[in-house]
This record gives structure tokens, sequence and C-alpha cells, in this order.
């Protein structure tokens, strides 16, 4: 098989079989990429990005040339914060050890981490990455439930353990959906004509819930992150995720809210995605933008779901928690609550909203413009009577705005949606270059 097909299942991947178009350095590089790192590991962008550090909001190349991080959402507080990296150099220094041993620190983050959490969530577990975290999280719902049953939607991604990728469809046809998994189409409010998003989505689930009865399948869960960021970045009408939290708790499952992209203040009205519609979740899982990209992740709870499971089975993890990690989580938490990072969101989302709306008037092939926070999307369409996506435009948007130094990336089914969710600290000068440079490439294809 060629090698461009490896890239059909991952937008916005670079075509390795293309190489030959870039420079010397760039190909010999890549090359010992694949040689040593195997297949497997993917880059983005036509042209590759070689980055050697980074500040803020900014990503440099060797030549010093900077790049405008519009897209990583793991370094949350911005790149090498210096009190994450202050943080973790002084914990480094002292002791770095796991969970097992009595200790202050992570007593302390717990509280404040939980503190930011509706009442009814008083417990949190911690892993190294989102991944061990779902798949904690799917684990503790099937032994309280006694269900294998999940229900994801369609374009779903949580994650790369064999249990979580069996829930993830997004990886395409080659990584198999588990037996017990049942999808449903997203909560796509532009193309829902008009319709009660939030029924007709809480219909979808339901009936899915009834169909693996019938098959003989006991529901054990329901798992989504609050802006489907996958499924095309699908934040609106908040609330609407209120009713399909009812129709999954009176089933008997839990409710696994997905924060690990839209937690921690990127939503900017809450802490988490989740609260944006209303809802208390049973189990919540979180990921690395916890630490600033560094090893943490992990589980809040309801503390009458995780009894059973904690009282029955020895957990642990080696490095989940351990204390340099919670030191740099630390100092996340702080930094959002310091730097006001949640109004920022709120601010400069809504800037940038309002002028992609600007854009979305100018240009015929923007169908849509919608976002939380900072978190946003441009949705391109062939013509906005049918809404059928174009792919196409999207990707050589996104690339068009990689040479001008400014990276996004591509979202959705059919990879048509632009994914917008820079660093926290973004400002209003920073959204200027991205808006300013999306429209000169907007201008050059149309």
């Amino acid at each position: 098989m060629a090698a461009s097909s490896a890239t059909a299942f991952m937008i916005n991947g670079f075509d390795p079989t293309t190489a030959d178009r870039l420079t010397q350095d760039e190909q010999n590089l890549i090359a010992r990429r694949r040689k040593l790192l195997g297949p497997s590991y993917k880059l983005f962008y036509e042209h590759p990005v070689h980055v050697v550090r980074a500040e803020g909001v900014w990503l440099y190349d060797p030549e010093g040339n900077a790049f405008l991080d519009v897209y990583n959402n793991v370094p949350s507080v911005g790149h090498c914060h210096p009190r994450v990296v202050d943080a973790i150099a002084k914990q480094s220094k002292v002791l770095n050890t796991h969970t097992r041993y009595l200790h202050e620190d992570i007593l302390k983050y717990s509280e404040d981490l939980l503190a930011t959490y509706p009442d009814e969530i008083s417990n949190v577990m911690y892993t190294c990455t989102g991944s061990e975290a779902v798949d904690l999280a799917l684990r503790i719902a099937r032994y309280y439930t006694g269900g294998t049953g999940i229900i994801v939607t369609a374009n779903a991604y949580h994650g790369l353990t064999t249990a979580v990728a069996e829930i993830s469809p997004s990886m395409g046809p080659n990584v198999p959906i588990g037996q017990h998994v049942y999808v449903v189409e997203a909560p796509d409010d532009y193309r829902g004509n008009g319709e009660d998003i939030g029924e007709v989505f809480a219909q979808r689930v339901e009936d899915a819930i009834k169909k693996m009865t019938r098959h003989g399948i006991k529901f054990a869960a329901f798992i989504a992150d609050g802006i489907f960021s996958t499924d095309g970045i699908l934040t609106d009408p908040p609330g609407f995720l209120k009713k399909t939290a009812d129709v999954v708790q009176a089933a008997g499952g839990l409710y696994i809210a997905d924060e690990v992209q839209p937690g921690f203040g990127r939503t900017g009205t809450h802490w988490w995605g989740f609260q944006r519609h209303g809802i208390v979740p049973d189990l919540v899982v979180m990921g690395k933008p916890m630490g600033n990209g560094m090893p943490i992740a992990g589980v809040a709870a309801k503390p009458e779901v995780l009894e059973s499971f904690g009282n029955d089975i020895r957990y642990f993890n080696t490095f989940g928690a351990n204390t340099v990690s919670i030191a740099a989580a630390q100092a996340v938490l702080d930094v959002i609550k310091d730097e006001d990072l949640m109004a920022n969101s709120v601010k400069i989302g809504d800037y940038m909203v309002d002028g992609m709306k600007k854009l979305q008037q100018k240009y015929e092939h923007v169908g849509d413009v919608r976002g939380a926070g900072l978190f946003l999307a441009m949705e391109f369409v062939t013509d906005r009577t049918s809404k059928k996506p174009d792919a196409k435009l999207s990707l050589n948007v996104v690339n068009g705005l990689r040479e001008k130094r400014i990276l996004i990336s591509a979202a959705s089914p059919s990879g048509n949606v632009l994914k917008i969710r820079p660093p926290l600290p973004f400002t209003a000068e920073h959204a200027d270059v991205f808006l300013s440079g999306l429209d000169e490439v907007l201008a050059a294809n149309s």
C-alpha cells in the first residue's frame, strides 16, 4: 500500500511520498524519524514544522523564525510558563516519588482541583495521560454498573490504549470499534434544520440504549467531550446535553465527561465543559493540560461511584501524581486563577468569533463560525444551501496559514472544520495576527 494512504485517516497529515520537495536537512530528519520510530509516527502539514524551543504562544524553528501557536491545548497556560517551569525545577531537586508515601502536596492540589467541581464530585484518582484516565473511567463504570455497553459519537476520539481505541471511531477502519460499543451521530446544530438538537441527540442515545439492551448488552456508560472536538467542534447551544445526561442516568448508566480538551477553563465561562450544559457527570476524565504537558491526568468521581471499585480493586500508577507532576499541576491551577485566564478565554474567544464572522460575510464558502471560549471552529462548505463539506478548502487554509507561520489544524469526519484552540494567554494582538493571516489565505483560495 502506498505510504500516502497511511495519512488518509489523519487529518492534516504529512504525506512522506512528497518529502523530495523539502530541504535536504528536513528530508534527513524525516528519514531518520521513519527509520528509528517506525511508520506510526505522523507529522502535521504538507510542509512539516521543525521546532527547537517555545515561549508563551510562540514556537521557534532552528533559524529563529516564530510560529504563532493557535492549536496546542496541552500547554494550556502557554509554552514554558515561568511559574510552571520553576515549580518543576524546584520540586525535582527535592523529591520525585509515588503516592504510596504520605505527602502534603497531592492533598493540597486535590483540594484545590475538586473545589472547581460541583459538590457531588469529591474524589480524584491520578494517571499519567488522558488515555489512561479514560481507560480507568471505563473500568470503574463497568464495575459499578455491571454492564459492558458504551455509547460514543461517530467521530469521537478518546485515546490510544486498547480499551480506549475501541471507543475512538475517528482512528479509522483499521482500528476496530469494540463489540459492545454503540455509535451515535454527533449533535450538529448547524445541520439541524431548526430541530431541538438536545431532544434529537438525547433520542439517539436513548435508541442506542434500547438497541444494545435488545441485543442482551447491559448499558454501562455514555462518554463525550462537551464540545465534540473531533466531531467538528459542536458547541451550541449551551445546555443541549442536559437531556442526554438525564437519559443516560435514568437508564442506569454513567455519564463520563471527557474534559481533556474542553477542561481547565478553556471554554471561559466555566472550569469544565460539562458545566456549560448544566449537568453533573458521574465521572470526569482530565489530561495533560492539567500539568501544561507534564505527565499528569486523572479521573474525578462521585464518591458513591468510586466506592466499590476502590474497596475491591487495588489501583496503583507509579508515575501518576508523582511529586514533580503535582507541582506542575498546582502551578497551572494557580496561574489560571491568578492571571484570570478564564476571563481572558471569554474575552479573546468572543473577539476571535467576531472577527471570523466578519470573514464569513466576506467569503461564501465559510458556512459557519462557532466556539466556546478559546475553542473555536470555522466550517467550510461547497455552498451554503447544501452545506456539503469542503475538506479541500479547509486543508488549503490550514497549510496556507502554516506557510505564514500560523499553526492550526482541522477536525470533523470530513476534515472541513478549522480547529482553533490557542494557549489560554492569547491576546487580541495575537488574534489579529491570526485573523489577518486567515483573511489573506481565504482571499488566495477564493
